[in-house]
C-alpha cells in the first residue's frame, strides 16, 4: 500500500469529523453541529492530561449550550436515529496524529448539509433534514460535537487516543409516523454518555480499530455498543479522499426492550401483539465517506451507511423493514 503520508499530505480524510494534514479539520453530516476544541498537543497518558480535560470540560458545556441556542432544535435532527455508523462522526481523526503530530493551534470550518434517513430505526418511511456544518477544534485534548458529544481524548498518543463523552438521543415521538406508532407512547430525549477508544495499526496500513459503548439516561434503557474497523480506500489522493468500513452493534436487553418491545400495556393501545425484546446483536452494517477538496478551502462530502437491523431488532413488530439506509451531503469552507 502506498505510504499515505505522500498521497493525502495538505489535507484532510475523513467523513463527518475528518482529519488534516496541514490545513483545517472539517466536521460533515447532515444536522450535526460540530465543534472539535483541542489543548496541548501530544500529552501522555496520566494525571496530568485528566486534570487539563477536567478543567476544560466546564467551558465546553457553556459553549455547547450557547451553540445550540443559535441554531435551534433543527440542528439535533441528524443525531438519532441514523444507520450512519459510529466511526463516521470522527471519521479517521487519529490519523492526524500518525502522520502529522504537530497539528494546528486553531482549526475551522463553515458550511450546509443535508441528509435523508429513516424516521426510526426499522421505519420504512425516510425523512429530509438540512442544518449547519460547523467545526472548531483547538489542538488534542478536548471536542464539542453534535455527532460524538461533548468529550475529553484522556488518551491520546500517536496510534492510539479513548476518551469519555457525553452525546444525545433525539428519542422517538409517535407524530413523527403516527400510522406505526400510535399507543406506543414517546420515547423521550435524552442525554447518551460514551466511553470509546480508537487505535491505527501503522503509516503503512492506516486500518483503524474502534469500540464504543454508550446508555441513555432514561428510565427503562440500558447499554448499546460497537466494533468497527475503517481505513482510507485505494484510489484516494490528495484531492479526494474515501474511508469505509463495517461496524457490529449489540445491546442489552433493556435497550432492545425499549425501541422494539412490546408490554402488554402497550399491545391493547397500539393493536400490535405483544413482544419481549432479548439483548445480543442488534445490527450490522457498512459505511463509506469521501470528500472532494474543490480548492484548498473549498470542499463536498458524501456520508453514505447501510445496516441491516438484527436480532429483536429484526424481529419486533414495530420493524417495518430491516435493512436501514442513510446518505448525507454537505459543502463547507476550510480555514
Amino acid at each position: 500500500m502506498t505510504d499515505i503520508s505522500d498521497e493525502y499530505a495538505d489535507h484532510r480524510i475523513g467523513g463527518p469529523n475528518a482529519v488534516s494534514f496541514h490545513h483545517s479539520s472539517f466536521t460533515l453530516s447532515t444536522s450535526r453541529l460540530s465543534v472539535d476544541l483541542r489543548a496541548g498537543g501530544l500529552v501522555p497518558a496520566g494525571l496530568g492530561g485528566c486534570r487539563n480535560a477536567r478543567a476544560a470540560a466546564g467551558w465546553l458545556l457553556l459553549l455547547l449550550a450557547a451553540v445550540l441556542s443559535l441554531f435551534g432544535p433543527r440542528v439535533a435532527v441528524g443525531q438519532t436515529p441514523s444507520p450512519l455508523q459510529e466511526w463516521q462522526y470522527p471519521g479517521g481523526i487519529i490519523l492526524e496524529h500518525l502522520f502529522e503530530p504537530e497539528t494546528p493551534k486553531w482549526q475551522s470550518i463553515v458550511g450546509v448539509a443535508a441528509s435523508v434517513e429513516p424516521v426510526y430505526d426499522g421505519s420504512h418511511a425516510y425523512r429530509v433534514a438540512g442544518g449547519p456544518v460547523i467545526n472548531i477544534r483547538y489542538r488534542d485534548l478536548a471536542f464539542i460535537s453534535v455527532g460524538e458529544g461533548i468529550g475529553v481524548n484522556l488518551i491520546h498518543a500517536r496510534h492510539f487516543r479513548a476518551g469519555i463523552a457525553v452525546g444525545y438521543d433525539i428519542g422517538r415521538r409517535v407524530s413523527s409516523d403516527y400510522a406505526h406508532l400510535h399507543g406506543l407512547g414517546n420515547i423521550n430525549p435524552a442525554a447518551v454518555p460514551k466511553a470509546f477508544a480508537e487505535w491505527a495499526i501503522s503509516r503503512h496500513f492506516p486500518l483503524i480499530l474502534r469500540a464504543d459503548i454508550r446508555r441513555a439516561v432514561r428510565a427503562g434503557d440500558g447499554y448499546v455498543g460497537d466494533v468497527e474497523a475503517y481505513m482510507p480506500l485505494p484510489g484516494s489522493s490528495r484531492r479526494f479522499v474515501m474511508f469505509a468500513g463495517p461496524t457490529y452493534t449489540f445491546a442489552d436487553r433493556r435497550h432492545m426492550q425499549t425501541l422494539y418491545g412490546v408490554a402488554p400495556a402497550k399491545a391493547l393501545s397500539s393493536g400490535y401483539p405483544v413482544f419481549t425484546a432479548h439483548g445480543g446483536s442488534a445490527a450490522k452494517g457498512l459505511g463509506f465517506s469521501a470528500t472532494l477538496f474543490i480548492t484548498p478551502h473549498w470542499l463536498m462530502n458524501v456520508d453514505a451507511a447501510q445496516s441491516r437491523l438484527l436480532g429483536s431488532a429484526s424481529e419486533s413488530p414495530i420493524t417495518q423493514r430491516r435493512t436501514q439506509r442513510s446518505l448525507d451531503l454537505a459543502t463547507a469552507y476550510q480555514w
